[in-house]
């Protein structure tokens, strides 16, 4: 991960070196000391640049279209941001070594060899055993289909005296799985028998949705793009893995094509969402509408205010594509009494309260993209088990140990 810095701090000039050096006596202790101020300002910003691993340059904010901030209005700032490039791990994109190993859920055809009769359709119970013939129930949980295979032929040596030989067919799997949902044509969770790519994963939903006529196609086959390929994402054992879906889908760069994992989260928004999402130490952390002009103070208020614990100085803004991410720190304390100017807010932003001061901008922002991917899926992921009105949805389940949890709607407090 790279950062680079801007800074909205003016360096100060030599307007007070004058004044000490043309002053009389009387006016030379107070000059000196507002000097040592200075100085100790600009050593406190330069540390501030060195832990980031900055340089410094004049103030911006884009737009979420990548166009510059315009003037802002009375009572509002620009301030400088913080830019982001995650860069992701090559060995992502090696193709895996692991064996699919065995689960709850997954169907097996079992025989014994040289007697048909015994030929069965069997599942991994949910305890992870297989019970099969005169077996009373092996433990087949996390081996591979040779080990499991070798483990049912060494227990019947217990109950027969020729040494068995089964034959063992993977028929449906269960327990390995990875969820696509979103902006595709056909959402869900598929099995994953053998070591998919992100590319494979997206073909196997039916691409992504676009809004593509037949006449267009027939002419030139463009399409309006309906998914946010900006702030899609892989969520991986609760962390986000920073693939470039812009990169991958439309630029072709398979540096992006990542090998899956088991319990893997995809996840391309629609393009039209315009929300604001309001996360950390907020009484309910949610997805605000946005309006023109909203400021972080109005979107913290529209989640019902900071907790009691929350660190003001250090509220965060988080902008553009999650790969590579803007941050702008802004002293909400000060904001709210009227002591430095709100910013702007634009469609997509992240506003994070923190619970705590974070010493390194890096891990600040991971913490904060963790938690938005985290909260995302969780939402995708209750609205496909359960659609309003019309009961179960997809069929969507929640594996153990994605690091996803369902969780029930929080009631606005009373008035």
């Amino acid at each position: 991960m790279r950062i680079s810095f801007t800074s909205n701090r003016a360096s100060f000039g030599n307007s007070k070196y004058e004044l000490l050096r043309n002053s009389g006596a009387e006016n030379s202790c107070r000059a000196f000391h507002a000097i040592i101020r200075e100085l100790c300002a600009a050593s406190l910003t330069l540390a501030f640049m060195l832990l980031a691993g900055c340089g410094t340059g004049k103030a911006h904010f884009n737009n979420s279209d990548g166009s510059e901030v315009g003037p802002a209005p009375v009572g509002v700032s620009q301030v400088g941001t913080v830019t982001l490039t995650n860069q992701l791990d090559g060995r992502l994109i090696e193709t895996p070594t692991r064996m699919f190993t065995l689960g709850p859920g997954d169907k097996l055809e079992l025989e014994l060899i040289g007697d048909p009769p015994s030929r069965t359709m069997t599942v991994v119970a949910p305890d992870g055993r297989l019970y099969f013939n005169l077996l009373p129930g092996i433990d087949v949980w996390g081996l591979t289909l040779g080990e499991a295979k070798e483990r049912m032929e060494h227990s019947f040596t217990n109950y027969i005296r020729e040494q068995p030989r089964i034959a063992m067919t993977l028929r449906a799997v269960e327990s390995q799985r990875f969820w696509v949902l979103g902006s595709v044509q056909a959402p869900g969770v598929y099995a994953m028998a053998t070591p998919k790519t992100l590319l494979e994963s997206i073909a196997m939903a039916g691409g992504t949705l676009s809004m593509t006529s037949f006449q267009d196609q027939a002419a030139a086959g463009i399409g309006e793009e309906l998914a946010d390929l900006q702030r899609s994402f892989v969520l991986r054992k609760g962390r986000l893995v920073p693939v470039d879906f812009n990169r991958l889908l439309h630029e072709g760069d398979l540096s992006q094509n990542i090998y899956l994992e088991p319990d893997d989260f995809v996840y391309l928004p629609a393009a039209k969402a315009r929300g604001i999402c309001v996360l950390g130490a907020v009484t309910q952390a949610r997805t605000v509408p946005y309006v023109e002009g909203m400021t972080v103070a109005g979107a913290v208020a529209s989640a019902y205010g900071t907790l009691r614990d929350a660190y003001l100085p250090q509220v965060a803004v988080v902008r553009g594509s999650l790969a590579e991410p803007q941050l702008t720190i802004v002293n909400y304390r000060k904001v709210i009494r009227g002591e430095e100017s709100d910013i702007l807010l634009q469609p997509h932003d992240i506003v994070y309260v923190p619970f705590s001061p974070y010493r390194y901008l890096r891990r600040y922002a991971e913490v904060i993209l963790d938690t938005f991917v985290s909260a995302t899926a969780i939402n995708a992921g209750s609205y496909a088990v359960t659609k309003p009105g019309e009961g179960p949805g997809m069929g969507v389940f929640i594996p153990a140990g994605s690091g996803v949890q369902v969780l029930p709607p929080v009631a606005p407090p009373p008035p």
